[in-house]
């Protein structure tokens, strides 16, 4: 004979303000455990939202990043005539040989320098970056010392508004434009001319860090790399843009998820003896009434069920108050550095159904250790004994 659910959900209502504690001690476990999950996404979508998938990005060969890449103007020629490339309706071939600068700017939040990623751009950037629109001024024009600024580096840096005069690299710039890229990393961004740029910073104006190709479909991929990689004047290696930002993701949405399992670890320790505590004290305070239920017929494997069931209940409420409590965080924007190109990177929290499932999973999987022991216990109360206290 099993104990009905409903023994369960009213002896956990009777007992809510010692129930509370567990309640909420689960609950901060769940909400903190979601919210570093929710960072760790939020990151890595950010970075991957970058690439299109109608586009490819060339590196030299082994490099990892733009930032260790060098890519030359002869090198780029021979890229935009290869297999697979799109071109524009007067015949041009879609691609933007890019140079990536990492400098100091003043961020607001912090009052500090902060490391930002400054990109040379061609004037098919826009063309090539299909999902980066110009929302405010207008885009720069080649040959000038013009910026546009992604929406997060105008809102995290001072000087980057539109009509800003800002100062670095020993060149006064005009900021005329201000950009959205929908939430990718192009937003903590700051574009300039590649040229120019080269310029500023005293490179040779025929090299790049990257070249970012538009691709006549994401199928043309493999014909493109195929073209690459058969060039004997290339030592390039070719990726789809999606897989590169992709992997510069890696290494801090690793390292997040990897702390926030430790920090939600040991809250989640500290959680499972606020559960023991709670079980074992209703065991000890409904001695009598177990040792009824034994002698009505009920077997201890229904006890330690229904206990556990207890448990769960407990641990349910918790981890649901806790998912409620790490809501507020979808959307929160902050910034964080990218380890990749050592420069600032802004991001929103991404508190999605999955991580909310996996909350309460765990929730649910702290709730069942709190309670394991203490139900075994009830059930191996002796009947006799408890009985004579009535």
């Amino acid at each position: 004979m099993s104990i009905p659910l409903l023994y369960t959900i009213r002896s956990v209502r009777a007992r809510w303000a010692s129930n509370l504690i567990a309640v909420l001690g689960i609950a901060g476990v769940v909400a903190v455990f979601v919210a570093m999950m929710a960072m760790a996404r939020g990151f890595q979508r950010t970075l991957v939202e970058s690439g299109s998938p109608m586009n490819a990005i060339v590196t030299r060969g082994g490099a990892t990043t733009e930032m260790e890449s060098v890519v030359t103007l002869e090198q780029e020629k021979i890229i935009a005539d290869a297999a697979g490339v799109a071109r524009s309706a007067d015949g041009r071939p879609l691609v933007s040989g890019e140079v990536v600068v990492v400098t100091a700017f003043h961020h607001k939040r912090t009052n500090s320098d902060a490391l930002a990623q400054v990109r040379g751009v061609s004037e098919d950037a826009l063309r090539v970056h299909d999902g980066v629109h110009i929302v405010r001024g207008r885009f720069l024009r080649p040959g000038l010392a013009e910026l546009v600024a992604g929406k997060n580096a105008s809102d995290m840096y001072t000087g980057f508004q539109l009509g800003d005069t800002p100062r670095f690299g020993g060149r006064t710039w005009t900021v005329v434009g201000i950009m959205d890229s929908g939430g990718s990393a192009f937003d903590s961004e700051v574009w300039a001319d590649a040229v120019v740029l080269n310029q500023t910073y005293k490179r040779p104006a025929d090299i790049f860090s990257s070249v970012t190709v538009r691709l006549t479909s994401p199928a043309a991929f493999s014909a493109f790399k195929s073209a690459l990689s058969a060039d004997p004047r290339l030592t390039v290696q070719a990726d789809r843009e999606r897989d590169y930002y992709a992997k510069q993701s890696g290494a801090v949405s690793t390292m997040i998820r990897v702390l926030g399992f430790l920090v939600a670890f040991i809250m989640g320790i500290g959680a499972v003896f606020g559960a023991f505590n709670t079980m074992y004290s209703a065991v000890s305070a409904r001695s009598r009434e177990i040792a009824t239920l034994r002698a009505l017929g009920f077997r201890p494997g229904s006890v330690v069920l229904a206990f556990l069931a207890e448990s769960m209940v407990i641990s349910l409420a918790g981890g649901l108050l806790g998912c409620l409590a790490a809501l507020p965080f979808n959307g929160l924007t902050t910034d964080a550095l990218n380890w990749q190109t050592f420069s600032q990177l802004a991001f929103a929290f991404r508190v999605t159904p999955g991580l909310l499932a996996w909350g309460l999973a765990f929730a649910l999987f702290m709730g069942f250790w709190g309670g394991l022991l203490p139900s075994i216990r009830a059930a191996r109360l002796p009947i006799a004994t408890a009985l004579r206290e009535l």
